[in-house]
């Protein structure tokens, strides 16, 4: 009886190993530019390894330029916009898989909570969803990643309240439960994503489709426009894995 075998994945080089896991701590936050690393030696010491082994991790990323060395002092990491390679690891790009798996999730319930809400509004929804999509329109204009979380919150305050507008509490239960998820791990990710690719005219077109599909109580035309809209942004999503979050 013939036995097939799945092939062993190589392990990956503990240099390699540490590379990763700083350029993730960077990635997420933990680490900043300017940040300073600990030394060799407590680097070795956290990973249990040896320091020629940190030397070689740290020479890598000198020369991917995520960090940068000052004689005497120390190694810190460097601005975003020094990086010369980018490397993204396992964890980022399962990151991103989680977050456009998420999208998808909420294309067909960002869908039928605007078609209700096109039913269902009010005026003061309607105020509420118009200063959402105002923020959204003046954040075109900035730049920098904390006018990325204005208008990242923006868009998350937008279609909370096209849930309450849908009169089905559930929507709104659903969307918080998501938008949890989010907030426990991907945060970050969703941010980043936003500045790369979500803040440009043709996507604030699709928001404001939905809303003005709900303005005019076009529920079918609301449906589409919402469902258009959560798809387009899992695509864009997906078809920039293969780019470094900077």
């Amino acid at each position: 009886m013939e036995t097939r075998y799945e092939k062993l994945e190589r392990p990956r080089r503990l240099p390699d190993e540490i590379a990763a896991r700083l350029t993730r701590q960077i990635d997420d936050g933990a680490l900043k530019p300017g940040d300073k690393l600990p030394t060799e030696q407590a680097l070795a010491n956290d990973f249990g390894v040896a320091r020629t082994v940190v030397r070689e991790a740290i020479s890598q990323l000198k020369s991917d330029g995520i960090i940068n060395s000052r004689q005497g002092v120390g190694a810190f990491v460097a601005d975003s916009g020094t990086r010369t390679v980018f490397r993204i690891g396992e964890a980022c790009f399962a990151k991103r898989k989680e977050l456009a798996q998420i999208l998808q999730l909420r294309t067909s319930n960002e869908a039928e909570a605007a078609f209700l809400a096109a039913a269902h509004r009010s005026e003061a929804d309607l105020d509420a969803m118009n200063d959402q999509i105002t923020i959204m329109r003046e954040s075109l204009e900035k730049s920098g990643a904390a006018n990325g979380e204005r208008r990242y919150e923006a868009e998350r305050q937008l279609y909370r309240h096209i849930a309450r507008a849908s009169g089905n509490g559930f929507f709104v239960d659903f969307l918080g439960m998501l938008d949890g998820r989010i907030d426990q791990s991907l945060r970050s990710v969703a941010i980043k994503n936003m500045i790369a690719v979500e803040s440009r005219k043709e996507v604030l077109a699709e928001h404001e489709a939905v809303f003005e599909a709900i303005v005019e109580q076009d529920a079918e035309a609301a449906r589409i426009a919402a469902r258009t809209h959560f798809a387009n942004a899992a695509t864009r999503l997906i078809n920039r894995a293969n780019l470094a979050d900077v």
